[in-house]
């Protein structure tokens, strides 16, 4: 191989997302012992505003975010664009206007595994972007978590669903 062309895009791709999946926590293995208490709080800053930059890309794509499964879907797709094929999961509509994202391999913990991270400070980066984004893309809704691969369960179950606060205060 001698130039960028010669590289087949599936390798290209793989070795992009292993780099950025990795910076979180190589970052938090260089700073929180230095920052100490405030390094949650900074990171989880942070990972809010990078939802902005999903939000953006979202616009840029139009991707679709009329309904809860829109979302759903529009989340799954950008979480592959941003963090590589290997990100695997699946969207199931519920009633009332709900989807869960069911997450069944999370490129970001296994690189932030690899580079001495635990499931908790990976945890807190997904939750900060999560619940940013999705209200970010449609304020009707909002999202929870229900299960985390971080915290030892066999997957992530992600809901979205309309956020009763924000309908009850119309």
């Amino acid at each position: 191989m001698t130039g960028i062309r010669d590289i087949p895009d599936e390798m290209k791709w793989r070795l992009a997302t292993e780099f950025a999946g990795r910076l979180p926590a190589l970052y938090d293995r260089a700073f929180r012992e230095t920052v100490g208490d405030r390094y949650d709080g900074l990171e989880q800053e942070i990972w809010m505003e990078l939802s902005r930059t999903v939000a953006h890309i979202v616009r840029d794509l139009s991707l679709p975010t009329r309904t809860a499964v829109e979302l759903a879907g529009t989340m799954r797709t950008v979480m592959i664009i941003l963090f590589g094929p290997s990100w695997k999961s699946e969207v199931i509509e519920l009633p009332d206007d709900g989807a869960v994202t069911i997450v069944k391999q999370c490129p970001l913990l296994a690189q932030g595994y690899e580079t001495g991270c635990t499931g908790e400070c990976s945890f807190h980066r997904c939750l900060a972007l999560i619940l940013s984004t999705v209200p970010l893309l449609n304020r009707k809704y909002s999202a929870r978590f229900v299960r985390t691969i971080c915290t030892g369960d066999r997957q992530c179950e992600v809901r979205i669903e309309i956020d009763r606060e924000q309908d009850a205060a119309k």
